[in-house]
């Protein structure tokens, strides 16, 4: 396995980072400061996923958001 030790991410998955960001922020907050319809009406981890999974400007800014939040 390569090491990637510059990579804040690494080793972390989406679902784990989406949780991070859903226990810090809250819905509302996420979904105020990423404006996806998922993060603001009926939001869930599963239907957020989905979306993000074939999304890749969202996941990006999930990613973003979640390294400028715990790093």
């Amino acid at each position: 396995m390569e090491k990637q030790p510059n990579n804040p991410l690494h080793g972390r998955t989406l679902e784990a980072i989406l949780n991070d960001l859903v226990d810090f922020y809250g819905w509302p907050a996420l979904g105020l400061k990423i404006k996806i319809k998922c993060f603001n009406e009926n939001p869930s981890v599963k239907s957020s996923l989905k979306f993000l999974r074939k999304t890749d400007w969202a996941r990006t800014k999930v990613e973003e958001l979640w390294i400028r939040t715990f790093r």
